[in-house]
Parts: C-alpha cells; structure tokens; sequence
C-alpha cells in the first residue's frame, strides 16, 4: 500500500513557483473551480491552493483548502505525473461538502 500522506515536497509553497505555474501552465474551467497545470522537470506531483476572499472568511477559506488538500492525498495515484496544479476556488464553493468537492474536481481532472 502506498504511503498516503501530503508531504512537503509535494507542496506549492513559494510565490515564484505559483507565478511560473500561472505563466506556464494550462488552464481547466468549471463552474466552482480552475485547476492551471504545468509541466515540472523534478518528476513529482506538486499542488498549489489559491481561495480568494470573495470564498468568505477566514475560517471557510481554510475549510476549502483542507477539502482540496484532502482529495489530493486521496487520489494523487489517479491525477497526471510530474506536474504541478495550482487549484483555485471561485466564490461559490463555501457550502461545499468533501463529496462535492472531489465530484467536481474528478471531473474537471479527467478533462486534462
């Protein structure tokens, strides 16, 4: 069984990554969220979360993130190698349950 954990160089973590992800990267719409992907030469599945205030406070943005996260972890084995995603949130998505979350991002994943 593979290890299942969301460790630190799977992460996004500077702002210079996530510009050269948006600057690089290709865009996948759909009514709740937009994933940019782009190419890495490090070989690892990397992901980025971006939830704007517009999603409400603090304390739902944060909800969202670890709901976005999670389903990373989940299903990292399903989504393309050697790529970072930056997934962004539009302003919809605060009464979001899990089982929302990974339908819609299933879904706009298989699109790629």
């Amino acid at each position: 069984m593979e290890k299942q954990s969301f460790e630190k160089k799977e992460r996004v973590r500077k702002r210079s990554q996530y510009l050269n992800i948006y600057r690089g990267g290709t865009r996948v719409h759909s009514n709740n969220f937009i994933v940019v992907l782009n190419p890495n030469p490090s070989g690892e599945k990397r992901l980025g979360v971006a939830v704007s205030k517009k999603v409400g406070n603090a304390a739902k943005r944060n909800r969202i993130k670890r709901l976005i996260k999670e389903f990373f972890r989940l299903n990292k084995d399903g989504l393309p190698d050697s790529k970072d995603m930056v997934i962004i949130a539009k302003k919809d998505v605060s009464s979001f349950k899990y089982q929302d979350v990974c339908l819609e991002l299933a879904d706009l994943l298989r699109k790629k």
